[in-house]
């Protein structure tokens, strides 16, 4: 069969239980062959097997109801050892195809050598990056020192990053390794690179932590380093070191007294850090930092405004003035030993995940059932039932209205199939003031104040009604403003409106709207329409643009009206825009460069924070800032209510209002869009 169906059938396979060790390996000698197979998946799903049947080590706790048949599949040793030797080189050559099957195979190769972890240890050279890899492939290394040395030197600041604290891994992973990853920082610390220093000071706080009295010897170079702090996690951990060892620092009082000239301006989790080593300073020094301690906690339980801050500054002064002896058993207990974790999976997961080899699953290393949504064969059928019901009444419905109103006069083509809406007739009686609303019987409130409406029709594009209307968005609900001028000689009960397809998929929640009271020739009314968006309204086949056309029937005279709209993106950005700094970081690298737009504003401020405060009530929010070489850079996240997100990169140069913007998504076609918004924004 073709490769496709090799798939299929393994797959059948890595669910198949033997009867026993010697059906195991008869199974797996067929098997072995397709790990030579040019198609990735067949290699992936040929791996899957042998790795299902080589269980040597004592199964899950929730197969054991399958003992009698699982047996222990294959029990010899050196069967496996062959086994194992045969699977690396599929492995290793997996990793030179292109970047995508690299980062399935490498994620694979994750769950592999966590359950069988000597299975690549003499491949170790194929994880070296290349100089060309993209950042989603460089992100799997945290094998080799020597190589993040030379990674450490690179110009990709995050993958800097990466690979510095992938060496304080490798102190906290390998005993024996933990001096010379300790030499190779201190190395990277003389730099004097400012983000390289820091990052190597968050690291070496946690090697202390796993090795304490051991390396303390370093912390005079670390000192010198404190004035190029600026990031808080760096800040915060050089402040912990201190505490800590502030019986072996001289000058200890002196280099927390930095720090805290400036309290009120630090984060918190700057402030607890400081709060705490000051405590711990005093227990070790009582006589020197009375003074010192009073203040800080003073600031903490009188000047703060953060409750965690609050409650430790308070449960700290009771400590001190109540039993200081217990203040020092809490302060200063020893501390337990930390270990690093950071990519090791549950036992149970793994065995689950073994079992989804070269699927979905083992790339996001997560089950199915925590990512797909399943509906069984009943309810889809039920559900098809429903629809074909509810769009036969639909169809009654429309006849039965057509028959008795009539069709409207003249030849307009009905685009958006207006025809079935009822024209003519008594309104249904008003429940609001004159403005409101009628929305499926239930009162509304009173329609908002105007806003700047551009006009969308004259009296005569719309047939004796002038329209002027917005979109607009207030306390996250998003609508379509309109002001009605009725100039013809009728009487005008209400409007039918129907959007056609557009990028957004916008729709109205309520197609038919009628007045207050009956709109008589020359008044006028404002309504607010209640919009939303729906996936089946999308349309998909054009470049993503602002434009939506509008189908509007006059409930009085059958006329319909046609018109565009055009939409401000902004009333689209929902509440639920802002991301973490750190997933802010793992998003933005995590998308390709190719889908980066590049531009230039005129921004009505100089500054980031100020430019955040006109992008928050729009809905583009604020993630962090930095500063580099005199330029100020802002980071600034958002996303439209079907789900499109994307991110923003804003740079001012301190000199002037112009500032270079990066705009990057998932969706590199929706940038020309955003690049109109952020340009309207800020201007």
């Amino acid at each position: 069969c073709n490769e496709w169906g090799q798939v299929f059938v393994l797959d059948a396979l890595a669910n198949y239980v033997p009867a026993d060790s010697r059906e195991a390996e008869g199974i797996i000698e067929r098997v072995t062959p397709r790990l030579q197979h040019a198609n990735s998946a067949v290699v992936l799903s040929a791996v899957k097997v042998i790795m299902k049947y080589v269980v040597i080590d004592v199964m899950p706790a929730k197969m054991t109801r399958y003992a009698d048949r699982f047996l222990e599949k294959v029990t010899n040793a050196d069967t496996e050892r062959t086994l194992s030797r045969k699977m690396a080189p599929p492995l290793v050559t997996l990793l030179s195809t292109e970047p995508e099957i690299q980062y399935v195979a490498l994620r694979n190769i994750n769950l592999i050598v966590q359950k069988r972890p000597s299975i690549l240890s003499s491949e170790i050279k194929v994880f070296f990056c290349k100089y060309n890899d993209p950042i989603y492939v460089k992100r799997n290394v945290d094998q080799v020192l020597l190589e993040f040395k030379e990674y450490a030197t690179e110009v990709d600041v995050d993958f800097v990053r990466r690979s510095v604290r992938a060496i304080g891994r490798c102190a906290i992973k390998l005993n024996n390794a933990a001096e010379k990853c300790i030499n190779v920082l201190l190395e990277l610390i003389q730099t004097k690179v400012n983000y390289i220093v820091q990052e190597a000071i968050i690291v070496i706080k946690d090697i202390f932590r796993k090795y304490p009295n051991q390396y303390e010897s370093i912390i005079a170079t670390l000192c010198e380093n404190l004035d190029t702090l600026d990031e808080p996690e760096a800040k915060a951990s050089m402040v912990w070191i201190i505490g800590e060892y502030a019986e072996r620092i001289d000058n200890a009082d002196e280099l927390l007294h930095s720090f805290l000239d400036a309290f009120e301006d630090e984060t918190a989790l700057v402030q607890l850090q400081l709060l705490t080593a000051t405590v711990k300073l005093f227990l070790k020094r009582p006589n020197e930092t009375q003074a010192m301690v009073q203040a800080v906690l003073k600031k903490a339980t009188e000047e703060s405004d953060n409750p965690d801050l609050r409650d430790r500054g308070y449960v700290y002064w009771r400590l001190l003035s109540a039993n200081p002896d217990a203040a020092k058993a809490v302060v200063l207990a020893e501390k337990p030993v930390i270990s690093d974790d950071t990519f090791t999976l549950e036992p149970a997961l793994l065995d689950d995940l073994i079992g989804k080899i070269s699927t979905l699953a083992s790339v996001y290393h997560k089950l199915p059932s925590a990512f797909v949504v399943r509906s069984n064969i009943a309810e889809i059928q039920k559900q098809n039932e429903q629809e074909a019901a509810d769009t036969e009444g639909d169809e009654r419905y429309d006849d039965a209205e057509t028959s008795d109103g009539g069709a409207p006069g003249g030849g307009a083509v009905d685009l958006l199939d207006m025809g079935g809406l009822a024209v003519g007739g008594a309104p249904p009686a008003p429940t609001t003031s004159a403005g409101g609303l009628d929305i499926f019987g239930a009162p509304v409130a009173a329609a908002p104040a105007p806003v700047a409406k551009k006009q969308l029709t004259n009296a005569q594009t719309g047939k004796g009604l002038v329209i002027h209307g917005a979109y607009t968005r207030r306390q996250g609900a998003f609508s379509l403003d309109l002001d009605v001028e009725n100039q013809s000689s009728t009487t005008v009960p209400g409007v039918a409106i129907q959007l056609n397809k557009s990028t957004f998929g916008v729709v109205p929640t309520q197609p038919q709207v009628n007045f207050a009271a009956p709109l008589a020739p020359g008044q006028r009314a404002s309504v607010s329409i209640p919009m939303t968006v729906s996936p089946q309204f999308v349309n998909a086949t054009v470049a993503p643009h602002t434009v939506v056309q509008v189908a509007l029937k006059n409930l009085g005279s059958g006329d319909v009206l046609y018109f565009s709209t055009d939409i401000d993106v902004s009333v689209l950005l929902t509440e639920g825009g802002l991301v973490d700094k750190a997933d802010f970081i793992t998003l933005w690298k995590g998308i390709a460069d190719a889908n980066e737009t590049y531009f230039t504003i005129k921004a009505s401020t100089a500054s980031v924070d100020a430019l955040a405060a006109i992008f928050k009530p729009r809905n583009v929010f604020y993630v962090a800032k930095r500063a580099v070489e005199g330029k100020e850079i802002g980071y600034f996240s958002f996303k439209t209510m079907t789900n499109v997100s994307a991110f923003l990169e804003v740079t001012f140069d301190g000199a002037s209002n112009a500032a270079n913007v990066c705009v990057k998504g998932d969706q590199a076609a929706f940038n020309p869009v955003f690049q109109k918004l952020i340009e309207q924004i800020a201007s």
